[in-house]
């Protein structure tokens, strides 16, 4: 993968991170990404995109403890989404 497609991928994940449609939703993905995104390899990219795909509800009912995380999302990377503390206000 080029930097290039890098870089274009990072933009669009971090658009699609901060549009969610709700402010809890933004920044619970928003702020994850620009706390994490700078370290990410490409399969941790892929992970971030992939959690892009599931609707908001279900998303934040994870991180409360409400819903259990899919087998296909958990990892390293769920458990940094799990503990909320990249969300600077």
């Amino acid at each position: 993968m080029t930097s290039t497609d890098l870089s274009t991928r990072l933009a669009k994940a971090k658009f699609r991170a901060w549009h969610r449609g709700t402010r809890e939703a933004d920044y619970t993905f928003g702020c994850f990404f620009d706390t994490y995104h700078a370290d990410w390899s490409e399969e941790e990219l892929a992970w971030f995109e992939k959690l892009l795909t599931f609707e908001d509800p279900d998303v934040l009912a994870w991180t409360m403890g409400t819903q259990e995380v899919p087998a296909e999302m958990q990892g390293a990377q769920m458990d940094a989404l799990l503990k909320l503390d990249y969300v600077r206000i």
